[in-house]
């Protein structure tokens, strides 16, 4: 049987939540690294940073196990009880590094929840009172139907209406943050969690949505030289 292919040295796996932990700290991984190295981060980040460390080691892992399993099942060796017992095996270690992976990316998304929050709180709030377009097509997506749903592979979160509309998740954080927005926590994000308007925010799309004035019927030309026509009896 082959040997173990060795994991490859110096190179560090991107993680599934690389985008999500960039967008609440304003900074690349490698930036963030490099100031935990240096000790400048504080104790939040300090610890995003810490988990997001076993969090490569455990992708790592992961990737590892699946690219033996491929090779094995590739077709490359013959088919016999040794191969069959060296898949077995290493299926088992391919759910074990499976299970380790996923238990550390809720620890990376524990610490990274008290950043996004904080990170939220800073964004430009809607005025209620001067919807944007953009805020308004939300408004009106949301007030159709909408679930927040987080991706299971790629952790990426994004808002889905009812009209087939998505709406990223920033641009619900605006408006929760603002008041016009509530989402239902009590769910889970992968399954969808629902999100409708608040009373500001139905306030708001009333406000940014004035009624039509109806527009009167053009009347029609008379010819010269005719009589105009006569009403119709009522019944």
């Amino acid at each position: 049987m082959p040997p173990d292919p060795a994991p490859a040295k110096g190179r560090r796996a991107l993680s599934s939540l690389d985008h999500r932990i960039e967008a609440a700290t304003g900074h690349d991984v490698d930036t963030l690294w490099t100031h935990r190295e240096r000790g400048v981060l504080d104790e939040d980040h300090a610890r995003l940073v810490d988990q997001h460390r076993e969090l490569t080691q455990a992708e790592t892992g992961v990737t590892f196990h699946r690219t033996l399993l491929n090779r094995l099942s590739s077709g490359e060796f013959p088919v016999d009880r040794a191969l069959l017992q060296r898949i077995a095996r290493t299926l088992d270690q391919l759910g074990e590094a499976a299970d380790v992976r996923a238990a550390v990316v809720q620890r990376v998304l524990a610490a990274l929840e008290p950043i996004e929050a904080a990170a939220a709180s800073t964004l430009p709030t809607v005025k209620a009172d001067a919807v944007s377009a953009a805020d308004q097509a939300a408004l009106l997506a949301i007030a159709g139907g909408a679930k927040l749903y987080e991706h299971l592979l790629t952790h990426r979160m994004s808002v889905t209406c009812a009209s087939g509309a998505r709406i990223p998740y920033v641009e619900l954080q605006r408006l929760e943050n603002a008041g016009l927005a509530f989402r239902d926590t009590d769910h889970p994000v992968h399954a969808g969690q629902p999100v409708v308007l608040t009373d500001a925010g139905r306030a708001a799309l009333r406000t940014a949505r004035p009624q039509p004035t109806p527009t009167p019927l053009p009347k029609r030309a008379v010819r010269p030289g005719s009589w105009p026509s006569t009403p119709a009896p009522r019944r």
